[in-house]
């Protein structure tokens, strides 16, 4: 099969649950064989199209499917500057679809091709939001009867804005508007719904939380220490990505184990946090480092150092995505936790065999390669469009602006 070459790479864009999703097909010269790779990048997602369309699809096409390695190598040197969000998805995106390709060749999904499968499954966490302690429990005891044991509790939106919004604060004259959030309420309020939570649902259920990076190191150090008591299955992104530094401060007077790394997009960022045992979950966002690749490496990196992985699962990665993190899930001994926000029935029609989630578990279908079949028509019919950025406008109550 060393004359399966790539006839065209193309961006797909959709939207069909009015989230902007970016999906690469890499089309083959052999009938019926091709590719799905993801690179969505929601809030930049022109970018990323434009970057696959205009760089990425003239260098590739054309070339054997089989060096994986190296064209993943040559794709991150051809641009000169590296690690960036826009560039990582569309190296992602071709990526994923050349390990789609390979699976299929091969006659086996991804994971086999991986070394295996370590779990016939991937246990996931859902996410109980609410605008209160009793709606937030509410959704976790629903969660709990579907068969999750792991779930992820929010109060209000991140940082602190609990059903007031701009208003809930009192800003100075001429205060631009935007999602203003105040970290002290946060805090406060957050640890008493845990406090809630605990008396309420006992022990047997793993609970998580997201600080979403949105508090002073300072702070962040102390509210970790404060949420120790509630045994938290992991305590998500609590220092900004800059801030890297604090980790060791954090671990020096904590035991609340930390999850870190869905903004990241550099190796610089992720490696000395391991192997300073700093975090015990990584949790990258795989197109964002460049697709599947670079995520076994890491995987394989942190299990040196015995981290597990969590890989950042939300609402803008397409099921092709979804399904690369669940067959390197399943072939890492170091799995931890995925992330799962699940998917529409309209999502399911036009990614047919995207992954199935029963009892709290997920289930890839065993089919090759990621066993995923696109129907490009209905996919189009939803397509991106510009939307209003609304939470990632982030202000302090003084409105000073901050990143969210």
């Amino acid at each position: 099969m060393n004359d399966v070459k790539i006839t065209k790479i193309k961006a797909i864009e959709t939207a069909p649950n009015g989230v902007n999703l970016v999906l690469v097909k890499v089309d083959t010269n052999q009938p019926g064989l091709y590719g799905l790779g993801c690179a969505t990048y929601t809030q930049r997602y022109a970018a990323v199209t434009t970057t696959v369309r205009e760089f990425i699809a003239p260098l590739f096409e054309g070339k054997r499917v089989n060096g994986i390695e190296d064209i993943w190598q040559t794709a991150m040197g051809s641009g000169y500057w590296r690690n960036g969000p826009i560039y990582n998805n569309a190296i992602s995106g071709l990526d994923q679809a050349l390990w789609d390709i390979k699976g299929k060749m091969a006659g086996m999904p991804v994971y086999e091709l991986l070394g295996g499968k370590c779990r016939e499954a991937a246990a996931v966490y859902r996410h109980a939001d609410g605008c209160c302690p009793e709606e937030v429990e509410e959704n976790v005891r629903a969660f709990a009867e579907q068969g999750f044991r792991y779930v992820r509790c929010q109060q209000g939106v991140y940082g602190g804005a609990m059903g007031g919004g701009e208003q809930a604060f009192c800003k100075p004259e001429h205060a631009p508007g935007g999602a203003y959030y105040d970290p002290k309420q946060y805090m406060r309020t957050t640890l008493n719904l845990f406090e809630r939570l605990r008396v309420d649902l006992g022990e047997e259920i793993e609970l998580l939380h997201d600080v979403h990076e949105r508090l002073a190191a300072g702070d962040a150090v102390r509210f970790a220490k404060e949420m120790e008591p509630f045994g938290l299955f992991y305590l998500e992104d609590v220092l900004p990505t800059e801030q890297i530094r604090w980790f060791s401060a954090l671990r020096e007077v904590c035991t609340t184990p930390i999850a870190m790394g869905e903004l990241f997009v550099n190796p610089m960022e992720w490696k000395g946090l391991v192997a300073d045992h700093a975090i015990d979950f990584i949790r990258c966002h795989i197109s964002m480092i460049g697709g599947l690749t670079p995520a076994i490496k890491l995987a394989h990196f942190c299990d040196a150092f015995g981290v597990r992985t969590a890989w950042h699962g939300p609402n803008d990665i397409t099921p092709v995505g979804v399904a690369a993190q669940l067959h390197l899930d399943l072939a890492s001994p170091n799995f931890g936790v995925q992330e799962f926000f699940g998917f529409s029935a309209l999502e399911e029609e036009i990614f047919r065999g995207a992954p199935q989630v029963r009892d709290g578990y997920l289930y890839a279908n065993g089919k090759p390669g990621f066993g995923i079949e696109l129907n490009e028509e209905l996919a189009l019919r939803y397509p991106c469009a510009y939307r209003e950025p609304g939470w990632l406008l982030a202000r302090l109550p003084d409105g000073t602006a901050v990143r969210p």
